[in-house]
């Protein structure tokens, strides 16, 4: 584990260490560090229930890049607001958008302590840009949408990026609410950028997996089905190819070599 920040001690205090995280699994499966012996245990254990769920994690980020620089390159998106977004690793939204678009803004919101220890990470905006994070809970909207209005010029296109986040908001109606909830503060030209682990009749393996982390970890997974995901864009004009496994939306050539079905699913939808 890597040290944590002084000025984040008091993040640290409410960082549980005896019980596997997902934000922490996730940091393992992609080589990070900032992760411990219990995430690591836990990690290898679901792997060995699912050999191909530790793709997820690259498959995801990957997605996350490929997204970025589409909304930058041929949309023309300038601003970010990412909900749920997990431990800093190598290209993190600001770092993709800044990277084509030095004066683009990002806010970053999450509610886990282990991400808040480490925040510093995803501050660092180039001169013309500005970065933001917000300690919120994906639920608290209308906090969420008050305070990125700071940084955020909500009378200009955003994407919202919900990148493996609405997975633990268990009742669908309170899902996709939110996601309505967050949209409708946008205007139009904005895009939303969703990510969502799947159940499917012929990816059993990915269903135990899941249910031994909901027995052993947290916070716990709901999973969906790709027309249920499909869901979150109902209203939006879905961006070809709709609606897939998130390694074939946009592939780039000389990409990882990942298998071309993983049960993580993604799309991007711009409202008009």
């Amino acid at each position: 584990m890597t040290e944590i920040p002084a000025a984040s001690s008091e993040a640290h205090k409410r960082i549980k260490t005896d019980q596997p995280h997902t934000a922490r699994i996730w940091n393992y499966w992609l080589g990070g560090k900032d992760n411990y012996e219990v995430d690591q245990a836990a990690g290898d254990q679901i792997r060995t229930l699912h050999p191909g769920i530790g793709d997820y994690a690259l498959a995801d980020r990957l997605f996350l890049g490929r997204a970025v620089r589409y909304l930058v390159g041929e949309r023309g998106i300038r601003q970010f607001l990412d909900i749920g977004t997990g431990l800093p690793t190598a290209d993190n939204t600001h770092e993709v958008a800044q990277r084509l678009a030095p004066d683009s803004r990002i806010v970053y919101v999450d509610n886990d302590p282990i991400v808040l220890a480490h925040a510093d990470a995803l501050l660092t905006s180039t001169p013309e840009g500005r970065t933001d994070y917000l300690d919120e809970d994906l639920r608290n909207v209308d906090a969420i949408l008050e305070q990125a209005a700071r940084t955020l010029d909500f009378q200009e296109p955003v994407a919202l990026m919900l990148l493996g986040v609405v997975i633990f908001i268990e009742d669908d109606e309170e899902a996709y609410g939110i996601v309505r909830r967050l949209m409708a503060a946008l205007p139009a030209g904005s895009h939303l950028v969703l990510s969502h682990t799947i159940t499917r009749p012929d990816m059993s393996d990915v269903d135990a997996a899941v249910a031994f982390w909901n027995e052993h970890g947290t916070p716990k997974l709901t999973q969906r089905t790709p027309a249920a995901i499909a869901g979150f864009f109902d209203g939006l004009e879905l961006m070809e190819p709709g609606v897939v496994s998130c390694n074939r939306w946009r592939p780039d050539d000389g990409e990882a070599d990942l298998p071309a079905e993983v049960a993580m699913f993604g799309g991007v939808g711009r409202k008009v």
